[in-house]
């Protein structure tokens, strides 16, 4: 069974593709943030990607993700080409309020998974209120 679909703008980029040697490259990684409890949790769709092509990098509050789908090479002629190809990367401003040294990382099913906790400094906590003049407490002492 031949699967055939008549999309012109399709056909014509393959066509380039095959003359100029050019690859696809993924626009975006997908990606899901959110915050449970004291840690923010991220999640950056990249299926399949091998896990040691994945690279992380943090520098100030800036984190990047690079990843690379290996094209595969044979003796075949290739019939579609829709899975996008190469290295792609996607960089994160993550916010003061995060302990970047303390990052988790997992991959698993194409899913990369980043755990950040929540830095000591941006946490809640009570303050203790003093008195600014020390006369009022003593006279109050005596009285």
């Amino acid at each position: 069974m031949l699967l055939r679909s008549t999309d012109p703008f399709r056909d014509f980029d393959r066509l380039t593709q095959q003359l100029l040697g050019t690859t696809n490259r993924p626009a975006v990684m997908p990606m899901d943030a959110w915050r449970e409890g004291e840690q923010f949790v991220i999640e950056l769709d990249v299926p399949g990607v091998n896990r040691e092509s994945i690279d992380l990098d943090v520098e100030r509050n800036v984190l990047t993700v690079r990843a690379e789908r290996v094209a595969r090479n044979g003796d075949w002629e290739r019939l579609a080409s829709e899975r996008p190809t190469g290295v792609f990367s996607r960089q994160l401003v993550l916010g003061d309020n995060l302990d970047l040294d303390r990052i988790e990382a997992t991959y698993d099913a194409g899913v990369l998974r980043l755990v950040v906790p929540v830095a000591e400094k941006a946490k809640p906590r009570k303050i203790e209120i003093g008195s600014t003049s020390p006369e009022r407490e003593t006279s109050a002492i005596e009285s």
